[in-house]
Order: C-alpha cells, then sequence, then structure tokens
C-alpha cells in the first residue's frame, strides 16, 4: 500500500527555495543599496566639503622690500629698552668697567695715529686754499674747526665701531649661538640689562673720552704741518684759530661722538643678538655691524651738523 492511498492525496509543495531567495534578495539588495547611498552619501559629502569648497589661500612669504622697515624698528626697539634699561638697578658696574677697559685699550693708539694724518691733511689743503685766496691768517681757524667738528668725532666713531664694536658684536652672536643668552632668560636674568647696558655706556664714554684726545692731537698736527710744511708763523695760526672758533664748537663735538658711540653700541648689540647661520651668520653679523654704523654715522653727521649751524651763529656774525 502506498502513502497516497494511506496517507491521502499530497499537498501542495512549498516552494520554501523560491519564497526565500527573492525576498532575501530584495531585502539584501535594499540594505545593500541603503548602505550603499549612506555610505556615498558620507562618503561624497565629506569629499565634496573638502574638495568642493573654495581653495585656501597660500601663506605668502614676507615681503623683502619690507625688511630694512622691519630691521629698523627692531634697532629702534632695542634703542629704547636699552634707554631705559640704564636707570634700572642693580647696576652691571664691573662688567662697564672691564668693557670700557676693553674698548679704550683697542682703540686708544689707532686713533692717536690716524688723527695725525687726517689733521696734516687738512691742514695743507686749508692752508694751500688760503693761499690762493689771499687769506693764509686764516689757516689755522678753518683747519681747527674741521678737525674739532667734523674730523674728530667720525674718526673716533669709525674706529669704535671699527675695533670695538665689532667686537663686542662677536662675543654677543657666540654666546646666542651657544644658547647662553637663553639660559640667562631661563634663570631670569636680562640679556639687554647684564651684558648690552654696560657695553653701551662703555662704547659712549670711551668715544666722549677719545674724541678729546684726537681734537688734541689733530690740532697740533695741523700746527706742525702748516708752520713747518707751509712755513706759517705761528702768530697767525693761532690768532685766526681765536677768530674764528668758539666754545659751542667743542660741545657740539662731543655731542657727536656720544651719539656716534650710542649708535655704534646699539648695532654691534642689535646684530649680536640676531646671528642667522650659526658661526657663518656670527661673521656676516659683524661685517653687517660695521656697513651698518658707518652709514648711519654720516647721515647722523649731516644731520647734526645741519641743526647746529642753523642754531649757533657763527662767531662775529
Amino acid at each position: 500500500m502506498t502513502a497516497e492511498a494511506t496517507g491521502g492525496a499530497p499537498g501542495p509543495a512549498h516552494p520554501a527555495g523560491t519564497t526565500g531567495g527573492p525576498t532575501g534578495g530584495t531585502t539584501g539588495g535594499t540594505a545593500g543599496e541603503a548602505l550603499g547611498g549612506a555610505t556615498g552619501g558620507v562618503t561624497g559629502g565629506a569629499t565634496g566639503g573638502v574638495t568642493g569648497g573654495p581653495p585656501a589661500a597660500p601663506l605668502r612669504p614676507p615681503s623683502r622690500l619690507l625688511a630694512p622697515l622691519r630691521e629698523s624698528g627692531k634697532l629702534f626697539a632695542l634703542a629704547v629698552t636699552v634707554t631705559r634699561a640704564v636707570f634700572r638697578r642693580p647696576f652691571q658696574f664691573r662688567e662697564f668697567v672691564e668693557q670700557f677697559w676693553f674698548v679704550a685699550s683697542v682703540t686708544i693708539l689707532p686713533a692717536a695715529l690716524v688723527s695725525i694724518p687726517f689733521g696734516a691733511v687738512i691742514a695743507l689743503q686749508v692752508g694751500s686754499l688760503t693761499q690762493q685766496l689771499g687769506a693764509q691768517s686764516f689757516t689755522g681757524g678753518a683747519s681747527v674747526l674741521a678737525v674739532i667738528q667734523q674730523a674728530s668725532p667720525l674718526i673716533v666713531a669709525l674706529l669704535i665701531a671699527g675695533a670695538g664694536g665689532s667686537a663686542i658684536c662677536a662675543d654677543l652672536g657666540s654666546r646666542k649661538i651657544r644658547e647662553e643668552l637663553d639660559a640667562m632668560e631661563v634663570m631670569g636674568v636680562s640679556p639687554i640689562q647684564r651684558l648690552v647696558v654696560p657695553r653701551v655706556l662703555a662704547t659712549m664714554s670711551v668715544a666722549v673720552l677719545l674724541n678729546g684726545m684726537v681734537s688734541v692731537v689733530g690740532t697740533l698736527g695741523g700746527y706742525f704741518f702748516n708752520v713747518v710744511m707751509q712755513g706759517g708763523t705761528p702768530g697767525a695760526y693761532l690768532a685766526g684759530f681765536s677768530a674764528l672758533a668758539q666754545l659751542p664748537d667743542l660741545w657740539i663735538s662731543e655731542i657727536k661722538a656720544l651719539v656716534f658711540g650710542f649708535l655704534a653700541g646699539i648695532v654691534a648689540a642689535h646684530r649680536g643678538l640676531d646671528p642667522r647661520g650659526g658661526p657663518k651668520g656670527v661673521g656676516d653679523a659683524v661685517n653687517q655691524s660695521v656697513v651698518i654704523t658707518f652709514l648711519l654715522l654720516f647721515f647722523v653727521n649731516m644731520v647734526l651738523t645741519a641743526i647746529y649751524l642753523q642754531i649757533v651763529p657763527a662767531k662775529g656774525a
């Protein structure tokens, strides 16, 4: 007896595979599409947000045309800081004495040797010119005024900037690359007050005192060459000097020397505190400090001379 006979007619077969296949496929496809859409939306949104927006403007390097203005501002700021630090305590008196002696020792002999030919050249040139004009009696006054007002402060400033200023710049620059200045700042010690202020005051003091010596030596050299080489008379030389010279001529000479010494010290300290490129940068900073000081000296000398001639009238005017 068969199963159909005993169990009755077989029921309809359930197409489980057929039903599960389309349902699972449809469901899986729908989920996949949803997941893919979400992933695509997120990815597309993120990518579009990053790459679709406007590009950021690139940072431009600072213009080289403004570099002199920036350096001038730093130099002026250092000058103001040093001027304010002069009146703060404690004052480094021992450092000041050591720097004063060092700057004086490297500039006294060269200044004396340079002032003699300077005074001689001025006396010879002025003497030759006054002979052509028939005013030989004014040789002494003209040559002495040229030495005191112009030559003496410039000689002192150039020697201080070339000998003392270069040494100051090299010293500070070597301390900077060895990170000694950074260590001082960490310990709460100001490098400006501890190192820069005594050096600037030393250059100013040496410039003022050395200016008097150069004026005397230059005047004596001019006197000797005018009297001996050109046959002038001592009386006429001294009479011409007393007829044209006056006390403010000496004051403006000392003021120039003071200002020039300040400039030499500030420029040397400014370049020494900011060397670039390691040990080679220190050498470059020394060269730059000397050149910058020379340019500033001649410009400031022109300004001070113009102001003096406008304020102080000539003797006998």
